[in-house]
């Protein structure tokens, strides 16, 4: 059995709670990546926010990517796998929640992100369109 652990990106950078959307679209630039996990004071899991979000959620709706923090983007509980999971329920969790990114926890620390990209990677090649079908969403 594959894990998350062994397919997701290490090392994965957050934004802090209180940072500015702005400052999230800087680090996501600098790093090349369209999510960041978004981290409490505690140290925690608030959310994760995307290029698209800061787009659609701040930008369209008239808001200041200046002002808005990236807390405010986190709504309810993270969807997250944990680093000891199947890719199998990796692929269920973003099936389900419609998401195309995964925190990967290992109790509560976020050890790394799992994206489509990097199930694809680990998936035999004459399953990967198959994968992709399944993991894609109306």
């Amino acid at each position: 059995m594959t894990t998350a652990r062994e397919i997701m990106t290490p090392g994965a950078e957050c934004v802090g709670e209180n940072q500015t959307l702005e400052e999230a679209a800087r680090k996501m630039k600098d790093l090349d990546v369209g999510a960041l996990p978004i981290c409490g004071e505690d140290n925690r899991l608030k959310g994760v926010v995307t290029d698209r979000d800061i787009v659609v959620k701040c930008l369209a709706s008239g808001g200041d990517p200046r002002t808005v923090k990236a807390g405010e983007l986190g709504e309810g509980k993270p969807v997250t796998i944990g680093a000891d999971d199947s890719v199998e329920e990796a692929i269920a969790t973003m099936k389900e929640h419609k998401v195309r990114r995964l925190p990967v926890i290992d109790g509560h620390d976020l050890v790394g992100m799992v994206s489509q990209a990097d199930i694809a990677r680990s998936y035999p090649e004459d399953r990967v369109g198959e994968l992709v079908e399944f993991i894609s969403y109306d």
